[in-house]
């Protein structure tokens, strides 16, 4: 591609590299000038003007942003994502609905290592998507580019991002009581909340004693094909009470604890094939806690192994409080 200032007279079919205000009107850049626009600018006192002219083999900003996106989605319905139109050299990609979005790092880098004006820019692997969500964007930086460059960043993208959708559409929240009252049904209206957004319903709700004698049945018993308990205690060790009542209805815990703070008294486990989860208590919160990372992988089918909780503590100081009774950061004095 050439790029750089000409005359008037040989501005037809350049491609505008900046807007121009004129008396008469604006002419925008990227526009592909014509006869009438170089009079237009001529009459206006300019007898230079700033063209991109594409050569033999380049592509323009946006036929090159539209290949690039269909080499990543050659089945856009089959990964849970659709395209946009093209404009100004980019191009959108959004969900279809909502679900976790997997990202293929090697893959992405590949396609952004290949030519500096070929880039595409995505949500982090594993994040949470609604529906018509953005999850990646495909800029041409320049407004064109070499069709051999985008050949070679398109190898690299097939299978680069997809969405995973929800697997499950019922579940269940046990929650314990330490006193005789009903909690407030605060927690669950934030896991409803939750689960909402992946289409997923909370079965009728359950409230038993902070004893295991009393959860593990009701453990055993949960209709939901997920369950989620909720202690009116806190979890604080792999042999508390809600730990234990799994085990004690035939379930097994696979991790307890969680290097994500707000959400580190997590537990994760079975009961056959149903998936267990022990909410923090700040699940009772909407706000963004490790419960969610781990929760809405589980609801989408996605194994979550020691190793994955584990690597969820870089990036996992989520949230400064202040007034908690022992603080993160200490306090001057």
């Amino acid at each position: 591609m050439k790029f750089g200032p000409v005359p008037i007279d040989q501005a037809e079919n350049g491609i505008l590299a900046h807007s121009l205000s004129l008396p008469n009107g604006k002419i925008a850049k990227g526009t592909l000038l014509t006869a009438a626009d170089a009079q237009r600018l001529a009459e206006a006192g300019f007898e230079t003007v700033t063209v991109a002219r594409l050569e033999d083999g380049d592509l323009h900003e946006d036929d090159a942003a539209l290949a690039l996106a269909k080499a990543l989605l050659p089945d856009a319905k089959a990964a849970g994502l659709r395209i946009s139109g093209a404009g100004a050299g980019r191009v959108n990609l959004y969900a279809t609905g909502a679900g976790v979005i997997r990202v293929s790092a090697e893959k992405v880098s590949g396609i952004n290592g290949i030519d500096p004006m070929i880039s595409i820019a995505t949500v982090p692997d594993f994040h949470r998507v609604d529906a018509d969500g953005m999850v990646a964007t495909i800029k041409i930086i320049a407004y064109g580019v070499p069709g051999v460059a985008l050949k070679a960043a398109a190898a690299h993208a097939a299978g680069a991002i997809k969405r995973i959708a929800s697997v499950f559409t019922t579940a269940t929240l046990i929650e314990t009581r330490v006193t005789p009252e009903i909690p407030p049904d605060k927690g669950r209206a934030a896991m409803a909340g939750r689960m909402d957004r992946f289409g997923i319903a909370l079965t009728d709700r359950e409230v038993v004693p902070h004893q295991i004698d009393a959860l593990a049945p009701a453990i055993a018993d949960a209709p939901g094909e997920v369950i989620f308990v909720l202690t009116g205690s806190a979890t604080s060790d792999p042999m508390d009470v809600a730990p234990s009542a799994l085990r004690a209805a035939g379930g097994e815990v696979t991790r307890f604890g969680m290097p994500v703070d707000p959400g580190n008294l997590l537990f994760l486990g079975r009961l056959g094939e149903k998936p267990v989860i022990g909410l923090p208590g700040c699940a009772r919160s909407p706000a963004l806690n490790g419960a969610d990372w781990v929760l809405e992988r589980v609801v989408c089918g996605l194994d979550v192994s020691n190793a994955d909780i584990a690597a969820m503590g870089v990036g996992g100081l989520l949230k400064e409080i202040p007034t908690r009774p022992h603080p993160r950061r200490e306090t001057s004095t």
